[in-house]
């Protein structure tokens, strides 16, 4: 169910932007429906209890840095939460969702990229989320 969900995420936004593109044409449509089998069979290759793993540690992670931004202790929660970060990014199965990711990049024209968000959160404390 995970696995359809994250699937779904990731293809959500180029059928929502293809029904923009009343230009493409039949090839074009074909390349991103290609591109969206290439990444959900890359997906099916991700070991899901890794993902729930995850999942569970993110949801302690998110208590506890409740618990540290409604007690002031701000600095505290911004470290905690980054570490964890950095931690899971450099996790092989991090790194393999990131390269089913950019299987869909560029196969819908203006589609926004992980890199487009970003840059708007950058500056953003995680106890102002």
């Amino acid at each position: 169910m995970k696995q359809l969900t994250t699937i779904l995420l990731l293809i959500l936004p180029a059928i929502s932007t293809a029904q923009n593109y009343q230009n493409m044409s039949e090839a074009d449509m074909q390349k991103m429906m290609q591109q969206m089998q290439q990444a959900q069979a890359c997906m099916a290759g991700i070991d899901q209890s890794e993902l729930k793993k995850f999942e569970q540690r993110a949801n302690q992670l998110e208590s506890s840095v409740k618990a540290l931004c409604a007690s002031g202790k701000r600095d505290q929660a911004q470290q905690e939460a980054m570490a964890f970060g950095k931690e899971v990014s450099s996790t092989p199965t991090m790194k393999k969702m990131r390269e089913c990711g950019k299987m869909m990049e560029g196969a819908m024209p203006g589609m926004p990229t992980p890199q487009d968000y970003a840059s708007e959160d950058d500056n953003q404390h995680i106890c102002d989320q």
